[in-house]
């Protein structure tokens, strides 16, 4: 058993019968009255998101979690095939798991998270940024660069991405995968 004080991104709970991944906190202390934490909490089972407000030292039972990378070989459909980069076996996963399958380029290596008590994963945690390649964009209008503007882009994997008006077809650019934005202009 934990406390409200263990809370982190990325721990996964037991809470009303069904797993819960921690996907934003807030420690709050206000100047009247006791602390609380304000969740956002994920079902790892149905991927609904809702909100929850723990009490200060609330028990909270957390699922031991183990992790293992995983190399993204190809998706059929809503069906996503990964290989253990470490023994080689093969596991397929429904999208409704990932957090962003829009930018999962195959070859990716990812770090899947498994129940220890029965072996089921639990989530997929993405690299922080994946660099991919613009496949279409419409060109930049001159003279339209006063203020911060930015237009569509489709990447390599399909997915819509806005860029800066300076961004090509052709070019490689750094995406947030948390956020699904654009970071920068990859070498």
């Amino acid at each position: 058993m934990a406390n409200t004080s263990d809370i982190r991104k990325g721990l996964c709970i037991k809470y009303n019968n069904d797993i819960y991944k921690i996907i934003e906190f807030l420690h709050v202390k206000p100047g009247k009255g006791p602390a609380f934490v304000r969740t956002k909490l994920k079902s790892v089972t149905n991927g609904k998101v809702l909100d929850n407000t723990f009490s200060a030292g609330h028990k909270i039972e957390d699922v031991r979690v183990e992790t293992r990378s995983y190399q993204f070989l190809y998706s059929d459909g809503s069906t996503y095939h990964f290989m253990n980069t470490d023994d080689y076996n093969q596991i397929s996963l429904q999208e409704d798991i990932l957090d962003a399958p829009g930018l999962l380029k195959e070859g990716e290596v990812v770090t899947i998270m498994f129940n220890t008590e029965d072996s089921m994963p639990l989530s997929i945690d993405m690299p922080a940024s994946v660099i991919l390649e613009v496949t279409h964009t419409e060109p930049g209008l001159k003279g339209n660069t006063a203020t911060n503007a930015s237009k569509p882009a489709v990447v390599e994997t399909g997915a819509k991405v806005n860029v800066p008006l300076f961004i090509n077809e052709g070019d490689k650019i750094k995406i947030d995968t948390e956020k699904g934005s654009y970071m920068e202009r990859a070498k």
